[in-house]
C-alpha cells in the first residue's frame, strides 16, 4: 500500500488585537509607578541629592552646589580620614526636637585626640595636611580671622563617635562647637559636585 502525503496548508490571521484606552492607561501606570518605586527605593537606600546652604564648605563646596551622596558607602567600609559626610544633627529647644541635615569633613575617629594650636590641626599629636583649605583664608595675618579657634585642648573622640570640621574654619560650625557627633547619625559620603555644571568634580 503506498504511502500517501499529505500537504496542510496553514492559514495565517490577518486579525490584530487593538488595546483599549483602559488598557493603555493602566501598562501607563504600571510603568510609572515601577519607575517611581525604583527611584525611591534608590534615593533611600544608595544615592541622594542635597544641595550646599552656607559657606562652611567654601572653597571646596559653595552655596547652592549640589551633591551626590553614596549612603551605601559605610555600609561596605569603614569613615576614613578626610571623607566629606553628611549626617544628621538632631537638637532640642523647649521640647522640640529639630533635624538638620550638616555636611563637613571627618579629622577624627573613635581613639584619636585632636587637638588645635595656632590655627594647625593635629591627630594623634602630629599636625595634618590639609590641601583643601583655602589659601587666600590661610594667609591671613589675623589668627581668629583664619581659622576662628585658634587654639582648643586635646580631645579623645569617644567610641562610635567622629570629630568633623568645616573647610571654611572662620564660618564653620562644627565639633568645636558642638563636640563629636555619633557615628550612627551619618547618612553618606558625599562623592562627587554635580552642579552647577562648571564644577563638576569629584571630592
Amino acid at each position: 500500500m503506498d504511502d500517501a502525503s499529505i500537504e496542510i496548508e496553514e492559514v495565517e490571521s490577518d486579525s490584530t488585537v487593538v488595546p483599549t484606552p483602559g488598557r493603555v492607561l493602566r501598562d501607563w501606570i504600571i510603568v510609572v509607578a515601577i519607575a517611581l518605586g525604583a527611584a525611591f527605593l534608590v534615593r533611600v537606600y544608595v544615592l541622594q541629592q542635597f544641595y550646599i546652604s552656607g559657606p562652611s564648605m567654601e572653597s571646596t563646596l559653595f552655596e547652592n552646589n549640589r551633591v551626590l551622596v553614596n549612603k551605601m558607602s559605610y555600609r561596605l567600609h569603614d569613615i576614613h580620614h578626610g571623607d566629606v559626610v553628611v549626617f544628621d544633627r538632631i537638637t532640642a529647644s523647649g521640647g522640640v526636637i529639630a533635624h538638620d541635615d550638616l555636611i563637613k569633613r571627618v579629622i577624627g575617629l573613635a581613639g584619636d585626640t585632636v587637638e588645635i594650636k595656632q590655627c594647625l590641626v593635629y591627630v594623634n599629636s602630629k599636625a595634618i595636611s590639609e590641601p583643601y583649605l583655602d589659601k587666600t583664608v590661610l594667609a591671613r595675618t589675623n589668627l581668629t580671622d583664619r581659622c576662628r579657634v585658634v587654639d582648643s585642648p586635646p580631645i579623645t573622640v569617644p567610641k562610635n563617635q567622629l570629630f568633623v570640621m568645616g573647610d571654611n574654619r572662620p564660618e564653620s560650625f562644627d565639633s568645636r562647637s558642638f563636640g563629636t557627633i555619633p557615628k550612627n547619625l551619618v547618612i553618606g559620603r558625599a562623592f562627587a559636585i554635580v552642579w552647577p555644571f562648571s564644577r563638576i568634580a569629584m571630592l
